[in-house]
């Protein structure tokens, strides 16, 4: 599994098939933008693992490619996890590690944006953190990132103010 790579047989479509118009709104895009989402055996990026990733990158060219794999955490998934989530470790039991994915995933990232919900505070500390673990690292200085939490909390304040 090292160094494994999304092919046709392995990839999976996870996400509904959003139109174009509903994914991008009017973005033109320069460098392809990754959707992704992780799901974890907890909140506490240094003690918890990763037991699923998921990521869509959109193209400039307005092609998609997708890979989700789930991850062998090399820990019991607590029940409170598998509640949010559904990944049981029998699902994950005879899956590789995270660092077995790892320099994929650097390489499916490359030269691209990222965005998702909550990603600027979760998903990508606790991706940073795991790749960190590989004696890897996402040089996120070349990457803008696009947090659908940030924008909705802008557009809609949640404090004193908004009530």
């Amino acid at each position: 599994m090292e160094g494994a790579m999304p092919d046709d047989t392995q990839q999976q479509l996870f996400f509904d098939d959003p139109d174009e118009q509903q994914l991008l709104g009017g973005m033109d895009l320069t460098k392809p933008l990754v959707f992704f989402d992780l799901e974890t055996t907890g909140l506490d990026i240094k003690n918890d693992r990763i037991v699923q990733f998921a990521f869509l990158r959109v193209n400039p060219d307005r092609t998609r490619d997708e890979w989700m794999e789930l991850v062998n955490p090399g820990k019991p998934i607590p029940i409170e996890a598998s509640r949010v989530h559904h990944i049981t470790d029998e699902m994950v039991a005879d899956k590789a590690s995270f660092q077995d994915f790892a320099p994929s995933i650097i390489e499916f990232l490359e030269n691209c944006d990222l965005a998702g919900f909550n990603i600027a505070r979760f998903d990508v500390p606790f991706l940073q953190f795991e790749l960190q673990r590989a004696d890897l690292s996402l040089d996120l200085s070349k990457i803008r990132l696009v947090d659908a939490q940030i924008i909705y909390h802008k557009n809609e304040p949640r404090n004193l103010s908004a009530a």
